[in-house]
């Protein structure tokens, strides 16, 4: 692919050899990541490329990838039942590779990007569950973004009482799931989701970061 760290949704659509309306759903997805209006995250069609390339890899459901976080983090999954706790912590041990952590982790949470006042911003960060990115040696953001957990169905409530306005080169990434959200709250502290996050950030350096840091999980757990 074009070694510019970022590509329009034509340039999307020819490396991944779709049409461009495909390449689109690929972002309105979150499959591939949209940095702002017309432009996609070069690593983020890097690593769905690799991911078609593996098998066409399927991402794990939502009660499985929290289960999957809290394997990594040390943790019993007491949702999953013996059977696939089981088969879920040998799949962790196969696994060797971030980006395929990555690809299967995906579906945890669907990702809305969106613009904000910045007088809703404080609001925001008192009703997301952020990750603490300090856990794997980056530190804390406090500037016009805000990146944090959400129940799904808090989101419309959210949206329309701070005045969100979809926005996909916004500073307010809302990470929306159907799981169970105390565990969840309980789960985002723990540097798996830092490093989940960050690992899949438009920002090299934290992406770096993170892939570094889940590749030591994996090897941890192994």
């Amino acid at each position: 692919m074009a070694d510019h760290q970022f590509l329009t949704v034509g340039e999307t659509a020819k490396t991944l050899g779709v049409s461009a309306r495909h390449a689109r759903r690929l972002a309105d997805a979150g499959a591939v990541s949209r940095v702002a209006r017309g432009l996609i995250d070069g690593a983020s069609v890097d690593r769905y490329l690799h991911s078609q390339r593996r098998g066409r890899t399927r991402g794990w459901a939502q009660h499985t990838a929290w289960g999957a976080v809290a394997i990594l983090a040390g943790r019993d999954a007491e949702w999953l039942g013996a059977a696939q706790s089981s088969r879920l912590r040998r799949r962790l041990r196969e696994i060797t590779d971030a980006d395929d952590l990555l690809t299967r982790m995906r579906d945890r949470a669907r990702v809305h990007i969106f613009a904000a006042h910045r007088a809703a911003l404080p609001h925001l960060r008192d009703l997301v569950v952020a990750a603490d990115k300090r856990s794997i040696g980056l530190s804390d953001m406090f500037d016009d973004t805000v990146d944090g957990y959400l129940a799904v169905d808090e989101l419309d409530d959210v949206v329309q009482t701070l005045g969100l306005r979809s926005d996909v080169g916004g500073g307010v990434i809302l990470r929306v799931t159907r799981f169970d959200f105390d565990r969840v709250r309980e789960l985002v502290d723990t540097p798996v989701v830092a490093a989940l996050d960050a690992a899949t950030s438009t920002d090299p350096r934290q992406r770096g970061v993170g892939q570094r840091a889940l590749h030591d999980l994996l090897a941890a757990h192994r």
